[in-house]
Parts: structure tokens; sequence; C-alpha cells
């Protein structure tokens, strides 16, 4: 009852006729994504807050779990693949127009990692929750600008420019950044075991 299984079992409603065999996979699959995303979300806020704070050991927790939960998304990949294009064509046409890039919470990763865009904004409705959200996400620091303000905060002489950035676009490379890195790298093994796992 604590995980509320029933309710979680009752979720996969496959559309097509007999039902066609591989639909449940598919379903699975695609649900078992969304929860995944939902808890790197919820990774990445504790990051950002480790992140924040300078808690470097809550910092390369948190990343070691991240790292983790993203090489099992891959591999997720390869159930999928067993899943024919004969077997998956049985059903595509029931999803219509729909596809996995329309995840809103897919979107709200990309853009904690920097990847923006105010079209991905735009492709909701302004009164619908996910143009909320990705309106609020696209306004945040992404983890890359909280590393370098993190990075500033122990000493590190990281340009201005490189933090104030126009957030409704992509994070772009800063060649001031590279020298810095590197430095860390050489010299600083707290945190250059942080730029590791990040």
């Amino acid at each position: 009852s604590y995980l509320q299984l029933d309710k979680l079992l009752a979720l996969q409603s496959p559309l097509s006729d007999g039902p066609e065999h591989d639909e449940l996979l598919f379903i699975v699959i695609q649900q078992v994504y969304e929860l995944w995303f939902k808890q790197l979300l919820h990774e990445v806020a504790g990051f950002t807050t480790a992140l924040t704070l300078c808690d470097e050991p809550r910092m390369r927790d948190l990343l070691k779990r991240i790292r983790t939960i993203l090489k099992t998304l891959v591999s997720q990949v390869d159930i999928l693949e067993t899943m024919t294009p004969i077997s998956f064509d049985s059903f595509r046409h029931r999803l219509e127009s729909s596809s996995g890039f329309q995840s809103v919470q897919f979107r709200l990763l990309e853009f904690a990692l920097g990847k923006r865009s105010q079209k991905s904004v735009e492709m909701h409705a302004p009164d619908s929750q996910a143009y909320k959200a990705l309106r609020d996400a696209i306004a945040t620091p992404s983890i890359y600008e909280l590393f370098l303000v993190y990075l500033k905060n122990t000493g590190y002489k990281i340009p201005d420019n490189a933090i104030n950035i126009d957030r409704t676009q992509t994070t772009r490379s800063n060649p001031h950044i590279h020298p810095i890195l590197v430095d860390i790298y050489h010299n600083d093994p707290d945190r250059s075991q942080v730029c590791e796992l990040l």
C-alpha cells in the first residue's frame, strides 16, 4: 500500500486490438523512463542544494547516483531494441504524432544541464502546467552555471560573463574556463573529483 502498487500496475492500458503483444513493453519502458526522469530531477535538485552549500561529499555522492541512473536509462534501450520494427508498427499509428521528445521531464533535465530553448517552452499552451514548469526552469541557473559560482566561491577567478548568461539559449563554451579546469585537475584534488564526476 505504501508503494500504491495497485494504482501503478493499473496504469498500463494498451490501445491496439488484441492487444499487440509488444505494446505493453513499449508502455512499461516509457513509464519507467518517466519515473527515472522524476528521480533524476529530484537528485539534480539535491545536487543543486549541495553545490550552493559547497558540500563536496554530498555533491560527489549525488553525482555518482545521477551517473548510475543515467547508465540505467541508456541500458533500457537494449530492452526496447528487442521489439522489431514490424511489431512496433502494429500499434504505432495509435500514438498519432506523439514522441518521446514531448516529455516535459526530459526537457526539464535538458534545461537543468544547460541545453535550453525558448522554442521548447513555446511548444506548449501558455496556460498549461508544462509551459509554466519549463518557463520557470529556463529562468533557473543550470548545473553548469551553479558549478561556476561554486568555483568562484572557492576562490577561482571565474569571469562574470561565464555566469551571467542568456538563459533562454543553450549554454555555450567559454574559453576562459578551460585553463581554470586544467589548473583544478593539476592542483586541487577535492575540486577535481567533483569535476570528474560532473
